[in-house]
Parts: C-alpha cells; sequence; structure tokens
C-alpha cells in the first residue's frame, strides 16, 4: 500500500509498506478521507511537542471497513471514523474515566504512524460508526469533538459572553460548540481572511483583528467592560497565552486548547483578584464524539463548510508548504484518498 511519511522538518516522502494483516482485538480500516490539522502542519514545521520521526501524520480519519473482526455492532462496508487517542486502561487517569488524558497516552498520527497511508489497524473499540454521513464529515467529527470537549470543561452555561481567540479548524470547532451551548461568541485572530470566515459562514457577530486594534479595549466595548465570562485559547501563540488573562471577566474561567512548547506565566495579582479558574482541555471523549456525530446527523452542525482545500493523495506531500502561508486562506485541508 502506498504511504506519506513525515521523515523530517519540511520533508514529507511517499513510500510503499505492507497491507497490514488482521490481530486480535484491531480492525482494518480503508481510509477515504484524512482532514489535515495544526498538529500535522507543526509536525512538519518542527514545532510539535510530544512528536518524534519518521511518521505517517493523519488522525482525523474516515473510512471504509474492510475487516471488522468481530468488533460488535460493526460490519465490514461501514463508513467509520475513530477516537484517535489509545489509553493503556489501568493508569490513574483512565481509572477516574479521563482517558484523554492517559499517563501513556498514544495518539495516532502523533506516537504512532496514521492516517495518511491507504490501510489502518486500529484498536476496535476506537471505532465510532457514521452512517448517515458523507465521508468529509464524518472526517471532521476529532476536531470538533476537541472543541465540544472543551466547552464541556468550561461548564458553559446559556446567555454567556464567550472569546475565542484563534479562528482556525480548533478555534471555530469551539466556537460551533460554544453556539449550541447557547452563548454569545466573540472570535479573536490575527487574520483577517479566518474573521472574515467567521461573520460569514458562522454568523459571528464579534470579530476583533488582534494585530490592528487594541483587543483589551475593544473587548471592554463589546461586553460593556465586563469582558468574558469563557475565555478560550486556541492559538497555541505564547504571546496570545499570556495577553489571555486581562480578557477574562472577574469570577471567569481561561480555558487552554491550543499547545504551547515553552512555559508562560501570568500577573498573579490580576490572576488573583478575578479568582480566575485556569484549566487546560486535551483531546475528547467517546461521549464528545457522540455528541458531534448526533449534531452533524441532525443537521445543527456543517463540518463541510470549514473545508477550504481539497486535494489528492497524490497532491498532498507538495500541498503542506503552502497551507502554512496565512495568505493560503486555509481553514481545514482535507486529503482525499479514493
Amino acid at each position: 500500500m502506498k504511504i506519506l511519511s513525515c521523515l523530517q522538518p519540511g520533508n514529507l516522502a511517499y513510500g510503499e509498506a505492507p497491507d497490514p494483516i488482521a490481530q486480535p482485538g484491531k480492525v482494518i480500516i480503508r481510509v477515504k478521507h484524512t482532514g489535515v490539522c495544526g498538529t500535522d502542519l507543526h509536525a512538519y514545521e518542527g514545532t510539535q511537542p510530544y512528536f518524534s520521526y519518521p511518521r505517517i501524520l493523519g488522525h482525523e480519519i474516515a473510512g471504509e471497513l474492510v475487516d471488522a473482526n468481530g468488533a460488535p455492532g460493526f460490519r465490514n462496508g461501514d463508513l467509520v471514523t475513530l477516537i484517535p487517542y489509545f489509553s493503556c486502561g489501568h493508569c490513574i487517569a483512565c481509572r477516574r474515566g479521563a482517558f484523554n488524558c492517559c499517563v501513556s497516552m498514544n495518539v495516532f498520527g502523533v506516537h504512532s504512524d496514521g492516517g495518511m497511508q491507504e490501510f489502518i489497524s486500529v484498536p476496535a473499540g476506537s471505532l465510532v460508526a457514521g452512517e448517515g454521513l458523507m465521508s468529509e464529515e464524518l472526517a471532521l467529527a476529532e476536531p470538533l469533538a476537541i472543541g465540544a470537549h472543551a466547552v464541556r470543561r468550561a461548564a458553559m452555561q446559556p446567555g454567556e459572553l464567550v472569546l475565542v481567540c484563534g479562528a482556525g479548524a480548533i478555534g471555530l470547532g469551539i466556537m460551533e460548540m460554544a453556539r449550541v451551548a447557547g452563548a454569545t461568541i466573540i472570535a479573536m485572530d490575527v487574520n483577517e481572511q479566518r474573521l472574515a470566515f467567521c461573520r460569514t459562514k458562522l454568523k459571528v457577530e464579534h470579530t476583533i483583528h488582534a494585530g490592528n486594534t487594541n483587543a483589551a479595549e475593544a473587548l471592554r466595548a463589546i461586553t460593556k467592560g465586563d469582558m468574558c465570562t469563557a475565555v478560550f485559547d486556541a492559538t497555541g501563540n505564547l504571546q496570545a497565552i499570556g495577553n489571555g488573562l486581562q480578557y477574562v471577566a472577574h469570577s471567569g474561567r481561561y480555558i487552554l486548547v491550543g499547545l504551547q512548547k515553552q512555559e508562560f506565566h501570568f500577573s498573579h495579582p490580576e490572576f488573583h483578584k478575578r479568582e480566575t479558574t485556569l484549566m487546560s482541555s486535551r483531546n475528547a471523549l467517546r461521549e464528545d464524539f457522540d455528541q458531534v456525530i448526533a449534531l452533524m446527523r441532525e443537521k445543527k452542525i456543517d463540518p463541510v463548510a470549514f473545508i477550504t482545500h481539497t486535494v489528492s493523495f497524490s497532491e498532498a506531500a507538495e500541498s503542506f508548504s503552502s497551507w502554512l502561508q496565512p495568505e493560503s486562506g486555509v481553514i481545514k485541508p482535507m486529503i482525499r484518498l479514493y
């Protein structure tokens, strides 16, 4: 079968590998679509934590189940996706049901080879059914589930005024799930194309260009001085993370979803006087996938609207560098394998 490997930062190469063979407890999927996310792009540019080379990228998967291998509730030919976070099942986090932050986490496409290949073998317990959806929709269940998990972590209440910093695919997913939860959304980014996408595609009423305006003053005007009871960082940018605290209302929550390699710091008096709740949100749980897929089936969210670039598998390697350029207007690239 054909594979696409990231050999080292900036170097993607096609190759051949044996087709996977059925193993106990595992199933085989023929990959139809693979979404490209920030994790993949950061791995390509060499800025992704928890990463080693060479690696076959890709964890946003939709495909055809070609060997169900007795997986309960599934049969050959089913359209499926997977929960790409393989947990140990027995560490302190897993014992508490927090499989998304397992001590020995193995993320498909990060710690082990991922979906940029024709066939994949994955644990049967990771399967998620995609009946009634298009393959392109189903491939976006994972990034939307990350948004669903972050919003659930924040215990969102209807009517809250929420700021999402970063209007990439993860940020858009947070916006959509916060909207479903009944919040009013403010989007912040330094890319006007992405902010325009928020206004036109997601109908976000308030957007702030953090590079062209005093973001704190703009936010104060929108919120009539209150600031936001929940602020999500989906940038992973060190400066943006540091700036985010000033946007949090007194008694508010600050949820870090984007990932940064370096240490960050806040003014303790500013943090303390707000009685700020600081939390991270990592990956997602099955209930988040179930929520997202139900919303897709009910047409309450439209993941296909996120897809700005679609290429064939043979075109993928040459496209990565352009997807790193802000002027490309990329939100969500999608690779079509067949």
